[in-house]
């Protein structure tokens, strides 16, 4: 059975390759360029590319118009004996973009180096890969160089017939949206600064809704002033499209082993700002059937007046961060994380005065912070902790860790500063949000906080988290000296000490060892493992990912970059839910409205089932 298949095998190569001999005997036909017969667009093809040229126009106006958000995390790479690469350096930066001001007339006008020789106006991507250690000058808070600006638009400036040529190559599916591939160069050769590469057009609209390759004009040039990329897209709103993530990467051209030099991603969010609904109006309205009992309401202790103070400056800072897009807009998943939260303080038998609310940080470095009685914590932190597992116990473990260290400061009376009860306090600009409330803790404070940590965790119900979390933090231990960036705090707090070690250190002597080699064992994720969120509402959402076993050590990658591969899917408007009938009375048994269950769609509560990648086992919790 194994000869017939292998002799199948080769027949079947032979019959794929004879044509091709036969053609090149009998016509001496040269290999078809980029523009060649053979990949010639047909008229629907050309109808659909002079569609995408429209719909890019539409793009750049609509950018113009906009002032999201736009993330930068950059890793350096080294060779690692054991798996493969690590980070070696990393550096992150962070602004609101006006793109009004960023994208300009004159994307490919050159100017002088120091040396005298010409240079392309592509911010960043200027100069030799060495540029890479020299980041801070050309993106700190400064995105007003067309190198970035090139990565979210195939060209700003002249993406026309006229300029570029196109080159069908098949039609292919992202996600569940259909799309037609074509590959682009400039019509003029060595034209350093156009874009070449591959398109990906959405069917339906003509919309391009990624594109990858580089600047250098020439697929027979290797210019080292520009980097190669991957520019994805999402479908925001009714038939628009707008940048969401780009994706970086150079290889070291002096490895044998192929080792990256560094890998990037930016990600941009926030096109659509929006504060939250007040949950309770502060309006005029006759209830039908209900008496009003205001004047039967005791009056405020001291006590509670103080806890109110320290209320208004939790609601006025959340508000201040959502305007700014630095926290996500209210999800299901937050309600999941408020459940684990309030279940730590069940199992400790410990009664609060208000319940505990989760958030959560949009941006990279790995932190957590509480703001009165609202915990938050950052994407990446959440997204390294989430190891999939059979039963869910390591990732609900490692939540469990997180949340219980922000408790923690919230039992001992680290409250905010009660300043920002004061509204005109955050009235600045949004992109001054994170030098204007800088609320970490003092060392001493997170001492304190670390040890009753591990004091809610010793409970019974908790005790296994410990080691879950131990390993994270060895893991982490790893990785520390080449992730300074990653482990610097933008508000809040972060997991390591000033001298290298963990706040939370006693963990990890209630952990096994770390193995990189046991391919049973994966101690922390890489970025972007477990959430996703829209870029137009900034909500968050968990990800549906299928299990990859590991094959080797190399494919762990704990808090690194990856390659983007997005599911694309098109916009869908959000349900209305039917209006309610005043007149109908309530059925029988009905919970009160702030006591309905949640709807089917909902994540799942921490009492019911562990948020996890994989498939998950329900975890018992406490009656509430």
């Amino acid at each position: 059975m194994t000869h017939r298949t292998k002799l199948t095998a080769a027949a079947s190569l032979l019959l794929f390759v004879a044509p091709a001999v036969t053609a090149s005997a009998l016509g001496g036909k040269k290999k078809p360029s980029l523009a060649g017969d053979l990949h010639k667009p047909t008229a629907a093809q050309n109808a659909l590319i002079d569609k995408a040229i429209t719909r890019e126009a539409l793009v750049i106006k609509t950018l113009k118009e906009r002032t999201p958000l736009v993330e930068t995390y950059i890793q350096n790479m080294h060779p690692d004996p054991v798996m493969s690469q690590a980070p070696d350096s990393d550096k992150h930066f962070l602004a609101r973009v006006d793109f009004g001001k960023v994208i300009g007339a004159e994307n490919y006008g050159t100017d002088k180096r120091s040396d005298g020789e010409k240079k392309g106006k592509l911010g960043f991507m200027k100069g030799s890969l060495s540029y890479i250690s020299g980041l801070s000058s050309a993106l700190h808070l400064q995105y007003n160089q067309q190198g970035f600006v090139q990565m979210l638009l195939v060209d700003s400036n002249s993406f026309n017939r006229q300029m570029y040529q196109f080159s069908f190559v098949r039609n292919e599916f992202l996600g569940t949206v259909p799309t037609v591939v074509f590959d682009v160069a400039p019509v003029k050769k060595n034209a350093p600064g156009r874009f070449i590469g591959r398109i990906w057009i959405e069917r339906n609209g003509g919309n391009i809704v990624r594109f990858d390759g580089d600047f250098a004009g020439s697929s027979t040039n290797d210019i080292k002033e520009y980097f190669h990329f991957d520019s994805w897209r999402t479908n925001v709103q009714e038939g628009l499209w707008l940048p969401t993530a780009v994706y970086i990467e150079e290889t070291d051209p002096n490895s044998q082993s192929h080792t990256l030099k560094f890998k990037a991603l930016n990600q941009i969010w926030g096109y659509s700002l929006k504060v939250p609904p007040k949950e309770v109006e502060a309006t005029d309205v006759q209830v039908v059937g209900a008496n009003d009992e205001s004047q039967q309401a005791p009056d405020v202790s001291p006590l509670q007046a103080q806890r109110e103070w320290v209320q208004q400056a939790e609601n006025n800072v959340i508000d201040r961060l959502y305007q700014a897009g630095l926290i996500d807009a209210p999800s299901d998943f937050d309600k999941t994380l408020e459940s684990l939260a309030n279940n730590i303080l069940i199992y400790n038998n410990i009664q609060t005065p208000r319940p505990l609310k989760v958030r959560t940080l949009l941006t990279a470095p790995l932190e957590s912070l509480a703001v009165g009685n609202t915990i938050l914590l950052s994407k990446s932190l959440i997204d390294t902790t989430a190891v999939p597992s059979q039963d869910g116990a390591q990732q609900l473990g490692n939540l469990n860790c997180l949340l219980a260290y922000q408790i923690a400061h919230i039992l001992l009376g680290h409250h905010i500063d009660t300043k920002y009860a004061f509204n005109d306090r955050l009235l600045f600009p949004d992109e001054a949000a994170f030098h204007r409330l800088p609320m970490q803790h003092t060392d001493e404070d997170d001492a304190a906080a670390a040890k009753k940590a591990v004091e809610l965790l010793s409970v019974k119900d908790l005790a296994d988290s410990q080691q879950y979390f131990g390993l994270y933090l060895q893991q982490l231990q790893a990785r520390v000296s080449g992730l300074k960036a990653l482990n610097t705090p933008q508000i809040g707090d972060s997991l390591v000490k000033p001298d290298g070690t963990f706040w939370m250190q006693a963990l990890v002597s209630k952990s096994p060892k770390l193995n990189n080699t046991d391919l049973k064992q994966q101690a922390a994720m890489p970025l972007g493992q477990f959430l996703k969120f829209d870029p137009w509402t900034d909500q968050l959402e968990q990800k549906h990912i299928s299990y990859e076993p590991l094959l080797a050590p190399a494919d762990k990658l704990p808090f690194e970059i990856t390659p983007l591969y997005q599911k694309l899917t098109y916009w869908a408007p959000p349900a209305t839910p039917a209006p309610a009938d005043p007149n109908a009375a309530p059925a029988a048994g009905a919970a009160p409205a702030d006591q309905q269950p949640a709807p089917n769609n909902a994540a799942p509560q921490a009492d019911q089932t562990a948020p996890t990648a994989g498939t998950a086992t329900p975890q018992p919790a406490p009656q509430q």
